[in-house]
This record gives structure tokens, C-alpha cells and sequence, in this order.
């Protein structure tokens, strides 16, 4: 057991520099902390863990009026806190270094595709009797999931550990409400080990 155990120890720092793996900080939507590890020379997995941004008022008004608390319940607004992003992804990356004529770094272009889980908490007000003016208050969660597709760039700088990103894609649900889509894009740097 001790030899398995030194075995490991040894070859972790020498498992590490075969990859180049990065954990940093994207803004934009979702805003999120990503780690990202190439798997080959062109392929990359991405995972994120972040905060998801709310949908248009007209998405959630909808919703309510889709699924009512009560047949006779009218819809008065609602207040929305962001919630939960995860993110699984792929990516293709092709080297464009040579291609804008950088001497110090290199730069990358990308395209891939994964799948998000999202959620919102959406706090509705609404009326059951028009007359009397009296409101009432529920509290739900709206989750979505579905598949996304982006394209990206990013640069890797040669005498630091770390690169800086762009990317912007889309996302498609086809858990909550099938088809709806939602642009998403961010700006973002990782520190490379």
C-alpha cells in the first residue's frame, strides 16, 4: 500500500505538465469559476459552476399564465433572483498564432457544444379575487436544461501562467420550455498549472 501510495506522489508533477489545465473566472453569461483540461492537442472539457442570469419578464409571465396556481388566479408581477449554472462542455481548438502574425504567446479559436442546467427563483404575486384587492404570494423555481453550442478565442501568454478568453454561443432548453433560446457570451482569464 506505502509503494502504491509513493508511486502516485511521484508521477503526479510529471501527470501535470502533460496537460495544460486552467481554473479562472468568466463574466458574462453565465457569470461562472471554469476549469478547463485539454485532453488531446485539440480537444478540451470544460466545467463551470457559476450564477445563472433571469430570463425577459414576458418569459416568466408566461410561465404563470400557463400554470396558474388557481383557474381563477390573475397574474399581478414577480421579482426574480439569479440561481444555479453548471456546465459540461467540448471544444475543437485550432491554432491562429502564425495566421495574425503574434510573436510572444499563441492564440486559439474554438467551437464546441455541452449541455447546461440553470435555475432562477421567481417569487409571483397574483390576485384570486379582483374585487376585494387582497394579493398573494408563491414562490417557485424555475429550472432549465438543454444543450448549447459556442465559438471562442483565446490567448495563452508566453512568459505568464495564465490565458485570457471571448466566446459567445447559444443556449437551446428542452426542459422547462422545449425550443426557448437564450444568448450567451462572456469574457473571462485562467491561471494555468
Amino acid at each position: 500500500m506505502k509503494f502504491k501510495i509513493l508511486a502516485i506522489a511521484f508521477f503526479i508533477p510529471f501527470l501535470s505538465m502533460a496537460q495544460e489545465r486552467g481554473i479562472g473566472i468568466r463574466v458574462g453569461e453565465p457569470f461562472s469559476i471554469t476549469y478547463k483540461d485539454f485532453i488531446s492537442d485539440y480537444i478540451s472539457v470544460e466545467g463551470m459552476i457559476g450564477s445563472a442570469g433571469v430570463n425577459g419578464a414576458s418569459y416568466y409571465q408566461r410561465d404563470f399564465t400557463n400554470n396558474p396556481p388557481t383557474n381563477n388566479s390573475f397574474y399581478i408581477g414577480h421579482s426574480v433572483k439569479k440561481g444555479l449554472s453548471l456546465n459540461a462542455r467540448a471544444a475543437y481548438h485550432e491554432d491562429f498564432t502564425d495566421s495574425f502574425g503574434i510573436t510572444q504567446g499563441y492564440l486559439l479559436a474554438y467551437g464546441g457544444a455541452g449541455i447546461q442546467f440553470r435555475t432562477t427563483r421567481v417569487n409571483y404575486t397574483y390576485s384570486v379575487d379582483q374585487i376585494s384587492g387582497t394579493n398573494q404570494q408563491e414562490e417557485r423555481v424555475n429550472a432549465d436544461f438543454g444543450p448549447e453550442a459556442f465559438i471562442g478565442s483565446e490567448y495563452y501568454f508566453s512568459d505568464l501562467p495564465m490565458n485570457v478568453f471571448a466566446e459567445f454561443g447559444l443556449f437551446v432548453e428542452l426542459l422547462d420550455r422545449v425550443g426557448h433560446m437564450k444568448a450567451q457570451g462572456g469574457v473571462g482569464v485562467r491561471y494555468l498549472f
